[in-house]
């Protein structure tokens, strides 16, 4: 799936999903680096193990950051 982002750097964010467990994660846009780290991190994890730790993450000032918007991502997929 490709889920648009909202209020960060990041555009997009490109998931793979099977059978509950993350097979990859991409962004597109955002801190290169970081975003390739969170990406690798976060492979091989089921769902809602993924959500707990990500959910509720703020970048500076804002509100959400990369790492939420993946677990809002990931929780339209529930």
């Amino acid at each position: 799936m490709i889920y648009k982002t909202k209020g960060v750097c990041s555009q997009a964010i490109d998931i793979q999903v099977e059978n509950g467990i993350v097979q990859s994660v991409s962004f597109q846009g955002g801190c290169h680096g970081n975003l390739q780290g969170i990406g690798a991190l976060v492979k091989g994890m089921k769902v809602e193990d993924v959500i707990a730790r990500l959910d509720g993450i703020r970048c500076g000032f804002k509100s959400t950051s990369c790492p939420d918007q993946l677990a809002q991502a990931l929780k339209t997929l529930l």
